[in-house]
């Protein structure tokens, strides 16, 4: 016999819901470890205002001189990637009916995804600011991030394949390029400190939040794949 949800079959519920747990649990640690780690220092100093934060690296960078020159291959919105995958993840998974996070998780989750989306904007910005040019970019994804949120039931009736994917394949971009651009710009802030900062806790920190959340996404597609397996069967 099979159990019919909303989604698909489930040959097992009861190995189905062993399996699902560890997942909710994953993507969790994921998201928040990710959250405190872009908030914590990224390029660490005795002082704290030569510390850098992830929030403070897509600014910074700007002003570095291989970056006035043009002679630093810099893309600085990269830096924006790990927030704006931990907001979209959130609104990819926390309404899936598979996952069935209690009501009350999403919506803590859901409200602290929020001020997470924020860190998308500039540090000083005002309306006019974000209809130049400049900051268009991030304004579009904030305004896309708070949509994914607004609309996060619809997301959750996507298949566990799809979201596992998306969900996999953002972590992964967010940390191979979020890498990239940190190893592009060390150089250049050591030479501008004089003496080379070490790399702070925080990237540290962030970095294994969205391996999490790979790892998560990863499991998501490989259990979708055995259940249709099964099905098959």
């Amino acid at each position: 016999m099979s159990d019919r949800t909303g989604l698909g079959n489930i040959s097992d519920p009861a190995r189905m819901g062993r399996w699902v747990q560890p997942v909710v649990v994953l993507l969790l640690v994921g998201w928040l470890l990710a959250s405190v780690g872009y908030w914590g220092p990224w390029i660490a100093h005795a002082t704290a205002g030569l510390t850098l934060s992830g929030v403070d690296m897509a600014e910074f960078v700007k002003f570095l001189p291989g970056a006035l020159d043009g002679s630093l291959r810099i893309v600085r919105q990269l830096f924006y990637l790990p927030p704006s995958v931990v907001v979209v993840t959130v609104a990819l998974l926390i309404g899936s009916r598979r996952l069935q996070f209690p009501w009350f998780v999403q919506l803590v989750v859901l409200v602290l995804a929020l001020p997470v989306s924020l860190q998308i904007l500039p540090p000083a910005w005002s309306p006019a600011t974000l209809r130049s040019p400049e900051f268009g970019l991030q304004t579009l994804a904030l305004v896309t991030s708070w949509l994914l949120l607004a609309t996060f039931w619809i997301w959750g009736r996507l298949p566990s394949w799809l979201t596992g994917s998306l969900t996999a394949v953002l972590a992964l971009a967010a940390i191979s390029l979020s890498l990239w651009q940190l190893w592009v710009v060390k150089p250049a802030i050591d030479a501008v400190y004089g003496t080379p900062p070490p790399i702070g806790w925080g990237f540290y920190v962030c970095l294994v939040g969205l391996l999490i959340l790979l790892v998560a996404g990863g499991l998501l597609l490989s259990q979708s794949r055995a259940r249709r397996r099964s099905v098959a069967l």
